[in-house]
């Protein structure tokens, strides 16, 4: 992906070539543009960017949706983690808010990461890294997220789905 227009002299990157029209997808299209009409070999791009909605309440997305999960015929779980459930949430009196993760039960890969509710833009990057990272449910339920946050719910979701996927 070079971003070059028919014309060669000319490249497209933003708002211009639809979706995501992220300001920062739009940076990262522009940084491999113009690397490409400098003659530099940009880095690859990553595979999966955050799409984020900053609505009240936020929604924040990375990676497969469900409905693309089922499409493509991956076997899969998901795991589930509500705000109010975790001790941040209560410290915040959250009483709305969720997070779910879609993981492959063969490969054991996150497939995508879906926030609704406080803070989920901020959130989302920890689910896009490994996604991009090619990581899995053994990171979320192996690692330590600080107490009290949001981001703990990556590990409560991570059980969530780990739980139905060893019975």
């Amino acid at each position: 992906m070079t971003l070059q227009t028919s014309v060669p002299h000319i490249y497209a990157a933003g708002d211009v070539i639809g979706f995501p029209s992220l300001a920062s997808t739009s940076m990262e299209q522009g940084r491999v543009a113009a690397c490409h009409a400098l003659g530099m070999e940009p880095l690859a791009p990553p595979e999966f960017f955050p799409d984020g909605i900053y609505s009240v309440p936020e929604i924040s997305t990375a990676g497969l949706t469900e409905e693309e999960v089922r499409t493509r015929g991956i076997p899969y779980e998901v795991g589930i983690a509500r705000f109010r459930e975790t001790s941040r949430g209560h410290i915040m009196g959250l009483n709305s808010g969720m997070m779910k993760m879609i993981f492959s039960t063969k490969t054991r890969r996150l497939l995508g990461v879906h926030i609704l509710g406080e803070g989920a833009t901020e959130l989302i990057h920890i689910g896009q890294a490994v996604l991009n990272l090619k990581g899995g449910i053994d990171y979320f339920i192996q690692n330590t997220f600080n107490y009290p946050t949001l981001a703990e719910a990556y590990k409560i979701a991570g059980l969530d789905a780990w739980n139905r996927m060893t019975r």
